[in-house]
């Protein structure tokens, strides 16, 4: 197992002029035009009705329309009053945002919650109040928000340890893992997974009792049956940013049974960083590596705290983290969550701008391109032709038994499957002549990806 801090980058990305013309033309989702030469990894979105910082993201669905949600947060003040119980809905389709009946907590405003949707159920957990003399209480409370009627239902089960600033992350549209965070006087390493289905917690394998995996302000990601976070502030002077990366494997048949590990690296550093998934690789982007309170002002006193423009990725089938740095990405920070409308496109809104600005502003990020770097060495010889394609793809192997191969377009929905044994065929003869990624999996895992060129 390679660990890269930084890897040679040859991008080829999407351009999204496009995505702001008329309602009519289904802009924000649907017209993403191919200008390679511009090399564009994201596009601007309506803003938010109000700025806000520090608010739990997530996305759900609402006839067939994927909305963005954000709840609480704090206000462009940045003082303990302006925290909040607000609430939002943006339609991806018009960008129109929608205020929301406010979040039910008796006990006022909180930040650093998070949301999570599963069964197209929204569940808000945990976060933190402050008092106006600077005391900060954790929550225990988990909020349930149906977005077929805009209605809060009562409140879940209470969360069995307070929790706030964690990693939260979905298992099969099934569970969700509340993964270490800050629990009022300190970190905590519990892992409290809850069933929505049967509004129970039960408690997980605990992350290791100690520096590198106990952390607040990180963020991570399930994908498969394996939990990835990385990031945080760590204990100790100051609260130091973590350079760890850490990895939980989670046994399906007892899901609450995970087996850590972890590594080093310097690509690893982050907080409070935005944490999505793209094409079955874990990415972070934005944050900063300074630690800080919610006001911006770093812990070590050294002021305000500098929001970056950069994206991590982790490729789970090579073991790879490495950041970035060099692409043209927003700078913003103090993220709590994504809305992860598919497989290749997620959303964030509001955060930090440079200069600690609370901000307002919502950015959509997905990208046609997969870097020269990112692509697996293949576990078997495996050849895809012809490529260009204008008919029927051939998928050709070395591999014994059943192999499945999924064809993605640049946004990441899925365009076609095939399964069973070498050679499969795909025709490509309804798709737009564009730039897809075709990954293929065994009952190991991800093989590979390739990029396949649909036109003449």
């Amino acid at each position: 197992m390679s660990h890269y801090q930084n890897v040679p980058k040859k991008i080829r990305s999407i351009d999204f002029a496009r995505l702001l013309m008329k309602k009519i033309a289904f802009v924000l989702l649907g017209q993403l035009a191919y200008l390679f030469a511009q090399g564009q990894l994201y596009v601007e979105l309506p803003s938010m009705p109000e700025a806000v910082t520090n608010n739990a993201v997530t996305a759900a669905t609402v006839n067939d329309t994927p909305f963005v949600y954000s709840f609480c947060g704090l206000d462009e003040t940045k003082i303990w009053s302006g925290i909040h119980l607000k609430a939002w809905r943006m339609n991806t389709l018009t960008g129109e945002w929608q205020t929301l009946p406010p979040v039910p907590d008796v006990a006022g405003g909180k930040i650093a919650a998070a949301a999570s949707t599963v069964k197209n159920q929204i569940y808000l957990v945990g976060g933190y109040h402050v008092a106006q003399n600077g005391s900060e209480i954790s929550s225990n409370r988990l909020h349930r928000f149906n977005p077929a009627t805009n209605t809060w239902l009562t409140d879940g089960t209470p969360i069995p340890k307070p929790i706030d600033d964690h990693v939260q992350a979905v298992w099969r549209d099934s569970l969700i893992y509340v993964i270490t965070g800050w629990s009022n006087s300190g970190n905590v390493p519990e892992v409290q997974i809850y069933n929505p289905a049967t509004d129970t917690w039960v408690a997980g394998t605990p992350v290791p009792n100690n520096v590198n995996y106990k952390v607040f302000g990180g963020s991570g990601v399930i994908i498969g049956d394996v939990i990835y976070y990385c990031g945080g502030a760590a204990a100790g002077i100051n609260f130091p940013a973590s350079s760890f990366f850490r990895v939980g494997a989670i046994n399906p048949e007892n899901p609450a049974q995970i087996t850590w590990s972890g590594f080093s690296s310097p690509a690893a550093k982050g907080y409070r960083m935005a944490a999505a998934v793209k094409f079955g690789t874990a990415v972070w982007v934005g944050g900063s590596d300074i630690t800080y309170n919610y006001n911006g002002v770093a812990y070590d006193g050294s002021g305000g705290v500098p929001a970056l423009s950069r994206r991590k990725r982790y490729l789970p089938w090579t073991g790879d983290l490495y950041n970035e740095d060099a692409i043209a990405l927003p700078a913003i920070m103090d993220l709590r969550g994504t809305a992860q409308i598919d497989n290749g496109y997620f959303i964030t809104a509001g955060g930090m701008e440079p200069g600690q600005k609370v901000s307002k502003r919502v950015f959509g990020y997905t990208w046609a391109e997969v870097l020269d770097a990112t692509l697996p060495e293949p576990k078997e010889l495996l050849r895809v032709f012809p490529n260009p394609v204008s008919g029927i793809l051939t998928i050709g192997s070395e591999k014994n038994g059943q192999v499945q191969a999924r064809m993605y377009d640049a946004r990441g929905r899925e365009v076609a499957q095939v399964s069973g044994n070498c050679p499969l065929k795909i025709s490509t003869k309804q798709l737009r002549e564009e730039v897809y990624w075709l990954q293929w999996v065994d009952n190991e895992g991800v093989v590979g990806v390739e990029k396949v060129i649909v036109g003449q």
